[in-house]
């Protein structure tokens, strides 16, 4: 028997959104290339609302949003879809957003990833931060360099996340999923006990306070290959916050780790396309060089932005470089690389100049 929600998902799939918006006293919206877009003319009323999210939750669910008031899980819609759910309470009462995990992992060359994420992902150890804002993507890139491991390297890939996201189907690599809560008691407990599964490759769903940091760089620092999430806008501010997340007393050793494993940072966001089908994915890149370690190490991450305009040979690129290049090759318009560049002036001048040329 269909549940009440299925409905809402199908009006969702449909429109091929990607969030599933439910509050009391707004109708549903789902967020379709970007856009918040009603699904239906009605509101949602508290009634509905408590009959529509409780119908899908067991028990345990039910009494972990009633008494935490709040609640992450994944849920799976037949072989149509997966979504990963957050329960919450708001002044209006109970709502919930649902976001879709593609049931397709998308190849690195689909979602259109430059050629140095290949090479990050072949790397044998070291620590690979992707980050970005909420919604900019960051779960599908990561998907994207675990499916390139999987097809080509024989080995243990552990993911550790709450909930999991995307399903892996071994090829070339044996995949452990574990999730927090049904798996774990904690994202701390589960990065702890790590080191003692043999991973080759550990995927950390997202770095939470300074002891899953620690963990994460350690493990990074024993020779495994350890990929994770954190909520920054730019590849030198993860650097920054990851080091002041710390007390002053620590910041010199965790400097020491970081510049020691760190191999890449992936700054990521989402911007429209210019034939508006969709969006597409922009990426910051900074590799892990030695002289990105002495930055780390003497506190000069200041420098980082002129190491990453210095270095685009190896790879790296700045965010509002990445959004010249897709400019230049149609695949967004003019305004909306304007609208996402840090330093607009600049960005203007070089694309008029290359238009010129």
């Amino acid at each position: 028997m269909a549940a009440r929600i299925d409905k809402l998902f199908d009006a969702l799939l449909e429109l091929g959104g990607s969030d599933l918006h439910l509050g009391v006293g707004y109708p549903p919206f789902g967020r379709v290339r970007g856009d918040l877009v009603a699904l239906r003319e009605s509101v949602v009323t508290s009634d509905e609302m408590t009959e529509t999210l409780f119908e899908i939750v067991d028990k345990d669910q039910k009494k972990l949003i009633t008494n935490n008031l709040d609640l992450d899980f994944a849920h799976s819609y037949g072989n149509k879809a997966r979504f990963r759910a957050n329960y919450f309470y708001k002044q209006t009462g109970l709502a919930a957003v649902f976001r879709t995990i593609p049931t397709h992992i998308r190849t690195l060359e689909e979602l259109g990833c430059p050629q140095v994420l290949y090479r990050l992902a072949e790397r044998r150890a070291g620590l690979l931060l992707v980050t970005g804002p909420t919604g900019s993507g960051k779960s599908t890139t990561l998907a994207g360099m675990i499916r390139h491991i999987n097809e080509n390297r024989p080995c243990h890939i552990l993911t550790i996340e709450d909930p999991v996201e995307f399903v892996h189907t071994p090829i070339k690599a044996q995949i452990t999923h574990r999730e927090v809560g049904p798996d774990a008691a904690t994202f701390t407990a589960a990065i702890r006990s790590a080191g003692r599964e043999d991973p080759d490759v550990v995927l950390i769903g997202e770095l939470r306070g300074t002891e899953t940091m620690k963990l994460a760089l350690q493990i990074a620092s024993f020779g495994v290959l350890v990929f994770a999430t954190i909520h920054t806008n730019s590849a030198p501010a993860t650097i920054d916050r990851i080091i002041n997340t710390f007390p002053a007393e620590e910041q010199p050793q965790v400097r020491g780790l970081l510049a020691e494993s760190l191999i890449g940072v992936v700054s990521q966001q989402l911007v429209k396309r210019a034939d508006g089908q969709g969006r597409i994915a922009v990426q910051e890149v900074l590799i892990g060089t030695s002289g990105l370690s002495a930055m780390i190490r003497e506190g000069k991450t200041f420098q980082i932005p002129s190491l990453m305009q210095s270095s685009q040979g190896i790879g790296m690129q700045t965010i509002d470089s990445a959004l010249e290049r897709m400019v230049q090759q149609g695949l967004i318009s003019f305004e909306v690389g304007l609208e996402k560049a840090n330093d607009k002036e600049t960005f203007e001048r070089n694309v008029r100049a290359k238009q010129g040329a």
